[in-house]
């Protein structure tokens, strides 16, 4: 009986083992980088370890003797970018958890595909998103004012939302260049609470999208891009 069983504690041995590697490695790699590490695990590739940290991918060996950052782990036989497939995972999230009582919401056509946005209003690449954006139909937009740029992005954020219309008053400014010339003078907490709310996913550029299936994309994408993006996930 005991032997029939051996096969099964070995294995909760190793992977009791293996866990505890992994737990004093992130120990070791907060201490020497000074940062929180979200993950560590084993690459796969070379004997590496990937860190995960401030939404970024680290490669280094167990004994941290070099790191790599901000290259690209490329698989050898495939070609396949492991880096970024890998961050695609590590950086999605719910489409549900994002506060979208906080987002400019547009309806195109029936609405039943949905993306959401955070854009600074002078975000020169927003802008262009921006008129991509209203080639699309049958789609839910979300769009959070995140300022990021200057205290004159706060200003324009402001006006936009406490504008009658803000939708209105984004595309206004977006696609057609009229600056909004609103007051200021309604709650724009929710604005502040964006910004929290986004350093949180270490969102650090604008555009910076999130699709119904979670995956985010920094960056503005191409309009063909984005009409193959939701046709895969409406």
């Amino acid at each position: 009986m005991f032997k029939k069983h051996l096969p099964v504690l070995a294995l909760s041995i190793i992977a009791g083992a293996v866990q505890a590697d992994e737990t004093e490695l992130k120990k070791a790699m907060e201490a020497r980088l000074g940062t929180k590490v979200e993950s560590i695990v084993k690459s796969g590739y070379l004997g590496l370890y990937e860190v995960y940290t401030e939404g970024n991918i680290l490669y280094t060996d167990e004994k941290m003797t070099a790191f790599i950052a901000g290259g690209q782990l490329i698989d050898g036989k495939t070609l396949r970018n492991v880096t970024e497939d890998r961050l695609k995972k590590l950086t999605a999230i719910k489409f549900s958890d994002l506060p979208l009582e906080r987002a400019i919401k547009q309806v195109r056509g029936d609405g039943k595909r949905v993306i959401a946005t955070f854009e600074d209003p002078n975000c020169g690449y927003c802008k262009r998103l921006a008129k991509d954006l209203q080639k699309l139909d049958n789609v839910t937009i979300y769009t959070f004012l995140y300022p990021i740029l200057s205290e004159d992005s706060t200003k324009k954020s402001r006006q936009i939302w406490c504008a009658a219309d803000r939708a209105k008053a984004w595309n206004d400014w977006m696609v057609d260049g009229r600056a909004p010339g609103g007051k200021e003078d309604c709650d724009v907490s929710a604005i502040a609470r964006n910004q929290d709310f986004g350093r949180r996913l270490n969102i650090t550029g604008t555009p910076t999208l999130f699709f119904g299936d979670g995956e985010r994309v920094p960056g503005a994408m191409p309009l063909d891009k984005l009409q193959q993006k939701l046709a895969q996930t409406k």
